[in-house]
């Protein structure tokens, strides 16, 4: 009988499937949404889901906050991740020569950018009207010209979880409150109110409301200063051996700017509870080519206590669900200063980088534990690093090598070659000494610490034919000390190879393999297995008028001590027009193991993110809606996933004592005002 209600339920939901593809619809053709244009050539399992909801809650807010082509600067351009440094550089020379631009199709005669980068920068950028000025705003302009933003989010899950009955000391709703204020680029400032699921709300300690606050004021454009910020913000320079809070590259991402250095301040306007800094921070003009950007913050941290009072580990996840969690809730402080010094003529860029910390209590990890042996330890921390760059029409050099209060090394350098436009080359070498610590630096790595790794990635983009494109890379990483799961010395490679078929101005096929292998300790821990991973995928992606849709293809086999293989179908649809839009998404999947977890990207609402991975045997569908109603924007999604091979869903007290889960969310948002400076 269950067997039977199995195969009906994957009937439903291939026909299903089915009829989103196959619905006709009409209409003008609409923007791309920058989240679908994102996945095209990007991968969610590239990264970890931490950095990836910080990359996702910075692209949100540039998309929110777009720049004028016209106005914008070389480095706010360089806070878009997808631009290489030859076509940041190109795109300026363009404008110098040609300004003002009048429309976005100007973009187009650009050499260097190609399909990606005329697809993703309207979804961040837009052509403002002409203006000579650049003078601050006077305070009457600054209130009465604002735009105010207010969002309000929910989550409503139908069902209960383990802890919901008993362990968590809050409810099992999660919502947020988001309000911005805007004047152009000039004047900012906002506040954040984030709450998870099970968390105490105006109880506990948390007597003011929410669990987690973000809070911002940020001026541009006043006389020498750039840039100041008063609240939360975020900090990156260089490659990120030292500084990388606003997003770590992913080696897709890598690939398509080419291994592009980025010097950024921008205000946390986000729910995330990590990887920010509280307090104050300016970029100021020393001088036409030499800036310097300077930073002091003090601000709460979770931490696990051991018995003599000092820190084992630092917390990251900002959960404060059970009396566990709450007790580490802020029972640390963390002071950091630095700056960043950078000039800029022509071509050449250089930079010198340095932030000095300090905890109240003193960090201890369990060093008995072979690979915590050098993970950082102390009161005090501080990295120094020297970023180095030119950028011609033909190539481009970029590298930092940093040291910490040791004088242990990281260093990491880039070369890109332009042969002409149809063909791209890159090469990285990254050296970082299993010595190296650093509490704010995200570089790019097969690891998630910048430590203990070297390696050598590789990369290009051909455009062999007109309507083909083909992308490959690949990468080898050496880990010289003991890794989590790896005893000794080992070894890392990672293969890539991705064909993208442009049919015609409607549909694109893409078709990408993956091979990524790893070394881990056998069971007994006297020798390392290998373990071989392989990702295929092939999509085809339709867009015509008010309707898009993609049908996709996604297959797994990982062979270690076991062999394990995972198949996924998924489709996804949308309609949009000027005051609406609707998407829909389903899947079937069925996977041996967690070892062959499959992705899969969902439309979600703006400022929601998940990233989930699905592995067993099941199906995943769901259905989201927003509409423009003047002033007002309303969105909800509902969400269900259902299970075959199980009875529970979760462990520990996230189980969910059933086969299916459904959520809803909710999200209503107020803009009023509104003129651009």
């Amino acid at each position: 009988m269950e067997a039977k209600c199995g195969l009906r339920s994957v009937v439903r939901l291939l026909s299903f499937l089915a009829l989103l593809f196959l619905l006709p619809c009409e209409g003008e053709a609409q923007q791309a949404d920058w989240r679908e244009a994102w996945h095209q050539v990007m991968d969610d399992g590239d990264y970890d889901e931490e950095t990836l909801e910080s990359l996702f809650e910075q692209l949100e807010e540039l998309a929110e906050h777009p720049i004028d082509l016209n106005k914008v600067t070389r480095d706010e351009l360089e806070e878009l991740p997808f631009l290489s440094a030859r076509q940041v550089m190109d795109f300026i020379e363009y404008r110098d020569r040609f300004y003002p631009l009048r429309s976005m199709n100007e973009l187009r005669v650009i050499p260097s950018f190609d399909y990606v980068q005329s697809t993703l920068l309207p979804c961040f950028a837009y052509v403002g009207e002409v203006s000579d000025s650049r003078h601050f705003p006077s305070l009457r302009q600054i209130v009465r010209g604002g735009t105010h933003e207010v969002m309000a989010s929910g989550r409503i899950p139908f069902y209960e979880r383990k802890g919901d009955e008993h362990g968590y000391a809050g409810y099992r709703y999660r919502h947020a409150l988001r309000y911005d204020y805007h004047y152009g680029d000039y004047f900012r400032m906002g506040l954040v109110g984030s709450q998870d699921a099970g968390e105490p709300f105006f109880a506990s300690v948390n007597k003011k409301g929410y669990d987690a606050y973000s809070y911002y004021l940020q001026m541009k454009h006043l006389g020498p200063v750039e840039t100041a910020i008063i609240g939360k913000y975020k900090v990156a320079a260089g490659m990120g051996l030292v500084l990388g809070s606003s997003f770590q590259l992913g080696k897709l991402t890598l690939l398509q700017n080419m291994g592009r250095a980025a010097n950024t301040l921008r205000p946390h306007a986000s729910r995330s509870e990590s990887d920010y800094f509280e307090g104050a921070a300016a970029t100021l003009q020393l001088w036409p080519k030499l800036r310097l950007t300077a930073f002091a913050s003090l601000r709460p941290i979770d931490a696990t206590l051991r018995e003599n009072g000092s820190a084992q580990t630092l917390i990251t996840s900002g959960y404060h669900r059970t009396q566990a969690e709450i007790q580490k809730k802020h029972n640390t402080r963390q002071s950091s200063a630095g700056g960043v010094l950078a000039f800029r003529a022509g071509g050449f860029q250089a930079n010198a980088t340095m932030v000095a910390t300090h905890l109240n209590r003193r960090l201890s990890p369990q060093t008995t534990t072979l690979y915590r042996r050098y993970y950082p330890q102390g009161y005090d921390f501080m990295n120094a690093s020297l970023g180095y760059g030119y950028t011609h029409y033909r190539f481009a050099v970029n590298g930092e090598t940093a040291i910490d209060q040791e004088g242990h090394l990281a260093t990491l350098h880039t070369v890109s070659v332009n042969t002409g436009k149809d063909l791209q080359l890159m090469a990285l070498h990254r050296y970082y000494s299993y010595r190296y610590t650093t509490l704010h630096g995200h570089a790019f790595g097969e690891g998630s610490r910048v430590q203990n790794e070297q390696g050598v990635y590789v990369c290009g983009i051909w455009q062999a034919l007109r309507k083909l494109r083909l992308s490959f890379y690949a990468d080898y990483a050496y880990f010289p000390w003991a890794r989590y799961q790896v005893s000794r010395p080992s070894s890392a490679h990672d293969y890539l190879l991705e064909a993208q078929l442009r049919a015609n101005r409607q549909l694109t096929v893409t078709a990408r393999y993956r091979f990524h292998q790893k070394e881990r300790d056998d069971a007994a821990k006297t020798r390392l297995t290998r373990i071989d991973e392989h990702r295929m995928r092939l999509a085809l992606n339709y867009a015509s008028g008010l309707f898009s849709t993609v049908v996709q293809a996604d297959a797994v086999r990982s062979v270690g001590s076991t062999r394990d293989k995972g198949f996924m179908m998924s489709s996804r649809v949308g309609w949009k027009a000027a005051q609406w839009q609707l998407t829909a998404m389903g899947a079937w999947f069925r996977t041996d193991s967690y070892a062959s977890r499959l992705y899969v990207y969902e439309p979600q609402l703006p400022h929601e993110f998940g990233f989930p991975s699905y592995d067993g045997h099941g199906y995943r569908l769901s259905l989201a809606a927003q509409l423009r109603l003047g002033n007002m924007r309303v969105g909800g999604k509902l969400g269900h996933t259902h299970y075959f091979d199980r009875t529970t869903i979760g462990s520990g007290l996230q189980l969910i004592p059933s086969s299916h889960q459904t959520d809803l969310e909710l999200q209503i948002g107020w803009k009023l005002g509104g003129k651009k400076g």
